[in-house]
């Protein structure tokens, strides 16, 4: 089921995850309908605050950013097929020099801003069965994960911006919660007047 995506100003995406068990209820069908709206929206990645749920859950499938061509032939397979859902995620160790990628958001259709970020992590989680992982990612990889993770803990890529960017985003911003945006897919807006 394709689910409406929560939209820049809505409180459930500042604030803090908690973590789940394998009791949550209806997680297996839950994760497949974050897929579902996920690849609905051709994002790469979705956290469960998108959806509405301050919980500590996302996914990812970076297929999409294998078809660069400006990208080596072991990046490309890197990419296509990296498909994983993350529950109860902690960043635990983040390296190297900081770089400007320009990345865009599903809660924040049609703003796209250089956000710099460490090209290597390290990251504990539980995947969908509860079996437990700590792995290391570096690349766009580590780039997708860090933003998804950002989500879970109450943080948007336009939070990494200047104070001066930011104010240049801001009535944009206002229109998103708004719903003063043509979207593709299907969208929550906070501010959005109720239509009588």
């Amino acid at each position: 089921m394709i689910l409406p995506i929560v939209a820049y100003g809505d409180p459930v995406l500042k604030k803090m995850g908690t973590p789940i068990t394998k009791e949550y209820p209806n997680l297996d069908k839950l994760i497949e309908n974050m897929f579902e709206t996920m690849y609905n929206a051709f994002g790469v990645g979705l956290a469960a605050p998108q959806i509405g749920l301050p919980i500590r859950l996302f996914v990812i499938d970076t297929t999409p950013f294998s078809e660069d061509d400006d990208l080596t032939t072991e990046e490309q397979s890197t990419l296509k097929g990296f498909k994983r859902v993350f529950i109860n995620a902690k960043i635990t160790k983040e390296e190297g020099n900081e770089w400007a990628f320009n990345e865009g958001c599903l809660s924040i259709p049609d703003v796209r801003e250089d956000v710099f970020r460490h090209p290597k992590l390290t990251i504990e989680y539980v995947d969908e069965n509860f079996n437990t992982h700590v792995e290391e990612y570096e690349g766009l990889i580590a780039r997708v994960i860090q933003h998804e993770y950002d989500h879970i803990d109450g943080i948007l890529f336009t939070d990494k911006l200047s104070a001066l960017k930011r104010r240049l985003l801001k009535g944009r911003l206002s229109n998103i919660s708004k719903g003063k945006i043509s979207v593709d897919y299907r969208m929550r807006f906070p501010d959005q007047k109720k239509k009588r």
